[in-house]
Order: structure tokens, then sequence, then C-alpha cells
């Protein structure tokens, strides 16, 4: 009788233990297959008239009917489009853009989280106002990449864990060589893309990346304004980065929206277009269109992009081509 008695009694230890073993399994399971959403958004220019009116209508204002989407993502990243900075040293050029420092706080109300400052506008206000800039972003505790004190600095990636999953992001540009910086210099992570050492350089710091991340994103202020697609060049560029090892290829610096294209399971947005600005509208050029991609991931990859245009939802669905809008 103790005898049968202890038999069940162990009978139920293991039946416990086995239970709360594979309860730890599927709890491990389902936590691998946790998903983020990763919101991204092209040329975010708050300078100008932009900066003007945030005092009469305050600091949403400029993100129109996107707020809700932008508070939805796990993590948002645009390309910043302006220096933030009280610098009046003007660098000799057609267009120098800047917004007040507090400023910050329209990216703030927008839960953008990094942005990239390797692009044509980061020393539009000399050295003085990118340090500034700078200075404003990690006081405001907003992520950046693709510019510093130092090469070492504009090439350093950033990474962020989010439910998991180890997402590394490196920005550059092939705008304003002169800008490109050196060991003693500030500037940005210039590449050109029609040099193939430069863009072997570039293939280097996303395969010393690889290993540390699940998601490698490449974000980058790239081409010439207008153009609706991508040169063939380009295409072989993009396509080259991703099999260094890319899963997400985040263009922009055309004003307008290109196509995307699945790629090798890797996402190249060829163009995200303008975001915010008070620039001059082409019609023919579209480029008062605006969208944002919202990017669905795993610790396995990509599992699916939608466009909003406006308050219209477009579903991408991802297969071997590109698409034109």
């Amino acid at each position: 009788m103790i005898k049968g008695y202890r038999s069940a009694i162990i009978i139920l230890i293991v039946i416990v233990i086995l239970g709360v073993e594979v309860a730890i399994n599927m709890m491990s399971q389902k936590k691998e297959e946790q998903a983020i959403t990763i919101g991204f958004a092209g040329d975010v220019m708050i300078g100008r008239l932009v900066n003007e009116i945030i005092d009469q209508t305050g600091y949403q204002y400029p993100w129109g009917n996107m707020l809700p989407y932008l508070h939805k993502t796990d993590l948002n990243i645009i390309n910043l489009e302006t220096t933030l900075t009280h610098s009046t040293k003007k660098v000799p050029k057609v267009f120098n853009f800047k917004a007040s420092p507090d400023r910050v706080q329209i990216l703030k109300e927008a839960n953008i989280d990094i942005v990239d400052l390797a692009n044509n506008h980061s020393l539009d206000f000399e050295v003085e106002g990118l340090h500034e800039t700078i200075a404003v972003l990690d006081a405001a505790g907003i992520t950046h990449v693709g510019a510093g004190a130092t090469i070492a600095a504009a090439k350093k990636p950033v990474i962020i864990e989010k439910k998991g999953i180890r997402i590394g992001i490196i920005g550059c540009t092939d705008n304003e060589p002169e800008w490109k910086a050196t060991e003693n210099k500030p500037g940005t992570n210039y590449v050109n893309i029609n040099d193939a050492q430069s863009v072997d350089e570039l293939c280097k710091n996303i395969k010393e990346l690889r290993p540390q991340v699940d998601i490698v994103v490449l974000t980058i202020h790239w081409g010439p304004n207008m153009r609706k697609h991508p040169s063939a060049e380009f295409v072989a560029a993009a396509h080259k980065l991703i099999e260094c090892g890319v899963d997400i290829f985040h263009g922009h610096s055309a004003h307008i929206l290109q196509g995307i294209e699945l790629y090798k399971n890797a996402l190249i947005m060829y163009d995200t277009g303008d975001f915010v600005d008070d620039y001059m509208v082409t019609p023919s050029k579209r480029n008062d269109h605006s969208a944002l991609f919202l990017v669905t991931i795993d610790k396995n990859g990509i599992q699916g992009v939608t466009r909003l245009h406006g308050l219209k939802t477009v579903a991408s669905h991802l297969n071997n081509r590109i698409y034109f809008y």
C-alpha cells in the first residue's frame, strides 16, 4: 500500500515536472516568435516655414493624421533633413536648413526613435551646427546615426533591442563628398555608390555588424532629387548591399516615392520620399505624396510591409518584383 502510494507520488512529480518543462518550452517558443513593427519615413524637414509656424500650431502639427500610426509602432526611423541649431554660420550652398533646438519636441511628439544625419543638410551651418544638433538629439533621448565628430563616430552602428529582437542600424550618404568625416574632422559617413572600393568598405561594416544582431537596417540618403525610379546602377548597388547582410534598405533623398522590392528575402525601399517639408509642389513629380512604411519583423526576418498614404492604407504583398508608385 505504502509502496504503491510512493509510486503514485513519483509518477505525479514526473508529470508535474514534464508539464512545467512543456510550459517553459511553449513560453520560450512564444517569446522567440514575437514580432515588432518599425515605422520608416523619408525626409523630415522641420526648418524654414515649418519652424516658423510651430509657435502658432504646436509641436504636433507637422504630422497631420499620421500621429496615431506613429504612436502604435515599436520603433520609428526617419531622415532628419535639417539642423537643430542657433548657429548662423551658413555654408555656401543654395538651401541651408535649420530649426530652433526646441523643435526637437516635434520629433518626440511622433515617437521618433532614430534619425539619420548622413545627408546633405547636416552641416548646413558648419561643424558648429552639426555638434549642436547632435547635442540636442542626445539631450532629447533620440538616437542618431551617420554623422559625428570623427569617421569612427559617423560609421558607428546603433544596436537597439525590442522584445528580444536585436536591430542594428547603419547610416550613410552619397551626397556632399566634401563633408566626409575623417579621423580629425567631423562629418558624415560618406559612401560613393559608383566606386567599388567605397561600397566594399560599407559592406565590411555591415558584415561586422551582422553577427551581433537579428536584423540589419541600412538607412541611406542617396541619389539625385526628383528621380522617379532608381537607376540600374542603384538597383545593382542595393542588391550588393543586401548580399552583404542588410535586411532592410531604407533609402531617401529623391523627394518622391520610388519602388520597393523584396530581394533574397530582404526589403529594399529605394526611396521613401518626403514626409514633412515646406517645398514647392511639382504635380507631375508627385512630391506632395508622402508615406509611412510599417515593416513587421521577428528574429527570422521580415514578416510584412504596409504603406500608409494619408488616411488610405495600402498593403504591399511581398514578392520578387519592384513596385513603382
